[in-house]
């Protein structure tokens, strides 16, 4: 039997409240812009709108993927082989890794607006990176699909 070609992809992307604050931004070009008349006004409404949008959407567009024996996590890739046991961490405990028992040398994409997340050794020797920590909404999913990736890797 062939493993799937993607057992695990989450895109880490910005809260629907984020998307209203770029509607605000535009308001707020558009308010700045008033005393100069209609066309500037709705340039600035357009223009901020669309410039807030390009950041929320480029912030939130980082990826976690389990691929071909490979964890891929934003800018990161390590094969699975190099990781120990992930660790899944709720609320409280995300935000102390993140936090105070964090090491400085740790691999950490994390997104504030995820509440959940997931801590995973690195086993291999050659690499000074301790640990990822990864924000997810899916933390037992990528668990599963790096325990999925081990084993058949």
């Amino acid at each position: 039997m062939q493993p799937s070609a993607s057992p695990y992809e989450e895109r880490l992307s910005a809260p629907r409240t984020w998307w209203l604050i770029c509607a605000l931004v535009g308001v707020a070009m558009a308010l700045i812009l008033l005393p100069f008349g209609t066309l500037p006004l709705l340039g600035g409404l357009v223009g901020g709108t669309a410039a807030a949008a390009v950041v929320a959407s480029s912030y939130g567009s980082v990826r976690i993927r389990v691929v071909g024996g490979a964890l891929i996590a934003g800018e990161a890739k390590i094969p699975v082989a190099a990781l120990g046991d992930a660790e899944v961490l709720d609320p409280e405990e995300a935000r102390a890794w993140r936090s105070h028992k964090a090491d400085p040398r740790a691999f950490m994409l994390l997104r504030a607006y995820i509440p959940t997340a997931v801590r995973i050794p690195v086993t291999d020797p050659d690499d000074p990176t301790p640990y990822l920590y990864l924000s997810t909404r899916e933390p037992r999913s990528l668990v599963t699909a790096l325990e999925t990736a081990r084993a058949t890797a």
